[in-house]
């Protein structure tokens, strides 16, 4: 594909394996897009074409079983020497574009990561005296027939209701239940490909902020340049505080709730909430809520509200970066001026491969200017 860069296809009507090389040529180009937000998708484009009598009645490609949507695709690339699982899932929708020109018919498929097949059959579930992560871990150990690991990390505040208090009812997917629960304390769901083909780590917790740093993104730095194009915005609207009252559905006692910061780790030297002049105010509204209850939820809220002070959009040189840009974790980023220069969380990565291109796009956040750190590592 690209020098030092190759790309391997696996595909399978239940377990991947490798393709055939014809199908590897037959590759016109592959598109995956990770968001730490949502599911992870791909999208292949393969020429296709009628070479002898056999093909009258059908493309060969197109009557190839593992074509078939739900089919398993697993793309990994190696950069150098290291391997990347870029995305483990399955094909979702399937596009045929005949044209009369040789070599210009194309087969499109398009598919999403293996929690598509948690958002296929609604429930209406009761889980008696569960506290939200024993209910995240008990659905996920039913998907471990695809290869998925569970990894869970427990709130700081463990609601586990009794009996006559409530019981938590799941009314939808178990995808939208898992997202539903965690965002009663900022947590996120999503599949982590890898780090083994046929394997995926499914991930419900916090964000993940305190991470190694990756391979630093440079901008203007002559020969150390390895980001074509960066773009940042600074949305001054979003950092939230958060005010109100909460009746303690234990004791009824009413008691002030308010929340001003958020309790992530800082990437900035100057947070939002704590240098601008002016924040939005939100009034908390929540009841039935205890008082540990109230605050996680009021704490989450705030916590969401400065994901997006600062965010920075590019391109990166792939070959040059010499390395596969890695979600949801911490990169660093030097080159731009001390107000936007420092470490930043990835919220956002596309990877586009063809022939003799390696492009990777990229969306990193953080809560505002400045940064923490003096020096960044290479």
């Amino acid at each position: 594909m690209v020098l030092g860069v190759n790309l391997t296809l696996l595909m399978g009507e239940s377990v991947p394996r490798p393709v055939s090389r014809e199908l590897v040529e037959a590759i016109q180009s592959v598109e995956v897009t990770h968001a730490d937000e949502g599911r992870s998708g791909f999208q292949i484009v393969f020429r296709v074409g009628r070479r002898d009598r056999g093909d009258l009645a059908e493309y060969r490609l197109l009557a190839n079983p593992i074509f078939k949507v739900f089919s398993r695709v697993t793309l990994v690339v190696t950069l150098g020497a290291t391997a990347q699982v870029l995305i483990d899932g399955v094909i979702t929708n399937q596009q045929l574009a005949p044209n009369p020109e040789p070599g210009k018919t194309t087969l499109t498929l398009t598919g999403e990561d293996i929690s598509v097949m948690m958002d296929l059959e609604q429930r209406s579930e009761p889980h008696d005296v569960q506290d939200e992560a024993t209910i995240a871990e008990m659905i996920l150990g039913q998907y471990k027939i695809y290869g998925v690991e569970p990894r869970v990390i427990k709130p700081t505040h463990i609601d586990r209701p009794t009996q006559n208090e409530r019981v938590p009812v799941q009314q939808g997917t178990d995808l939208a239940y898992l997202r539903e629960i965690g965002q009663r304390f900022a947590h996120v769901f999503y599949i982590i490909p890898g780090p083994a083909v046929g394997t995926s780590i499914a991930y419900w917790g916090p964000p993940q902020r305190q991470t190694q740093p990756q391979k630093t993104l440079t901008v203007n730095m002559g020969s150390f340049t390895n980001v074509r194009s960066i773009n940042f915005q600074y949305n001054g609207m979003s950092a939230t505080r958060l005010e109100g009252s909460a009746q303690d559905r234990r004791t009824n006692e009413i008691r002030s709730v308010r929340e001003d910061r958020s309790d992530r780790p800082p990437l900035s030297q100057f947070p939002a909430l704590e240098n601008q002049r002016h924040y939005r105010i939100t009034q908390f509204r929540q009841t039935g809520r205890d008082t540990a209850q109230a605050d996680a939820r009021a704490q989450a809220d705030v916590d969401r509200s400065v994901d997006n002070v600062v965010t920075a959009s590019g391109e990166l040189d792939t070959v040059h970066y010499g390395s596969v840009l890695q979600l949801r974790g911490l990169v660093g980023l030097r080159g731009v001026g001390h107000s936007y220069d420092g470490l930043y969380y990835v919220k956002r990565v596309s990877h586009r491969i063809s022939p003799g291109q390696y492009q990777q796009s990229f969306t990193i956040t953080r809560e505002g200017l400045s940064s923490t750190k003096q020096r960044l590592a290479v």
